[in-house]
């Protein structure tokens, strides 16, 4: 069976396909949009007509593309950026009217619990309990388990899009008095969670996300060109010697550096800023780079728990009600 994924995320879209028989997501196709939602949102997050028309459109041609790779889906859906607008129902209406695909917005604890299956089903039970921490553009999600679903899972709004437009847009690069307030906001918004990490005592830590990939590219892992099997891991020294290196360079240098794409450079320093003062209030020295994330855990849902699963997960993340959250146990099926 063949499974297609949407995800539209701050920086882009991406489309997903991949056979699934056997129990393993394996890609056969992907493709992705750079559409930089996160920079056409208004001061109350409001996402902009242009940028609701590019995201129709992208949508469309995903659908499209999965339907000449005779794909099922797409399962279709959006992060923070989207999750958090003010106009988040008009936008989710808008994509299926313009593409007949049903797009949803997960709420954060979901992402947190689906980004750890992934992670999970990617080490094995050798990794015992685990601690995952993914930072997207509008959030981080943080979980730790030590079965297949995560006991406990979170989404605090320190995403690195989020966090430059907020903190370090005044100058660039930004000054000391600006990293000092952002440094600030990360440790009052991780003080519960950092808490409950380091009570947990996990075996293991692992990162996902484009976001961390780059920052361990900067502090010298394997090139992706290696393949996804190459070992790859981020001490948290590193990351503070990373951060301190993007701290002194405006976003067109850091651009040159070692595993920073210039579409994220500008928010590479927040990544690196979050990254490292998490890792040090949970108590982390060094994390295992896992490159499953959400969508696989999307895709891993959908093999274990049934096409049911989705259906009943969008059906509890409709768009006429913004407020709606999915609790753990709602959409956690049976533990391994």
């Amino acid at each position: 069976m063949r499974v297609s994924v949407v995800d539209a995320g701050s920086n882009t879209v991406r489309l997903v396909i991949a056979d699934v028989e056997g129990g393993v997501p394996l890609p056969v196709h992907t493709v992705k949009w750079k559409l930089r939602l996160s920079e056409q949102v208004g001061p109350d997050g409001t996402i902009a007509e242009e940028a609701v028309e590019r995201l129709v459109a992208a949508v469309a041609e995903a659908g499209d593309t999965a339907l000449r790779w005779k794909a099922a889906g797409p399962l279709a859906f959006a992060t923070a950026v989207v999750r958090g607008a003010p106009n988040r129902a008009e936008v989710l209406e808008r994509v299926v009217a313009g593409t007949g695909i049903r797009m949803c917005t997960l709420p954060g604890e979901t992402e947190a619990e689906l980004t750890f299956l992934a992670a999970r089903r990617w080490l094995g039970w050798k990794a015992g309990p685990l601690a995952l921490l993914d930072i997207g553009g509008g959030s981080l999600e943080v979980a730790f388990g030590r079965g297949r679903l995560p006991d406990f899972a979170a989404s605090l709004p320190l995403g690195a899009s989020r966090l430059t437009r907020e903190y370090l847009d005044v100058q660039d690069p930004p000054g000391a008095g600006e990293l000092k307030e952002l440094r600030r906001r990360i440790r009052h918004e991780l003080r519960d969670v950092a808490a409950r990490i380091r009570w947990e005592s996990p075996r293991t830590a692992a990162v996902s996300s484009r976001t961390f990939q780059q920052l361990a590219r900067l502090c010298g892992a394997a090139p992706g060109r290696f393949g996804p099997f190459e070992p790859r891991a981020l001490r948290r020294r590193d990351l503070r010697e990373a951060a301190h290196t993007l701290a002194t360079l405006p976003a067109a240098e850091r651009a040159q550096l070692p595993g920073i794409s210039a579409p994220r450079a500008a928010q590479s320093l927040a990544g690196a800023v979050v990254g490292h003062t998490a890792l040090k209030l949970m108590g982390l020295r060094r994390a295992v780079v896992c490159p499953w994330a959400i969508r696989e855990g999307i895709l891993l849902r959908y093999i274990e728990d049934g096409a049911d699963w989705w259906t009943r997960t969008t059906e509890a993340c409709l768009p006429a009600a913004p407020s709606s959250a999915v609790s753990l146990r709602s959409v956690a099926g049976p533990s391994a």
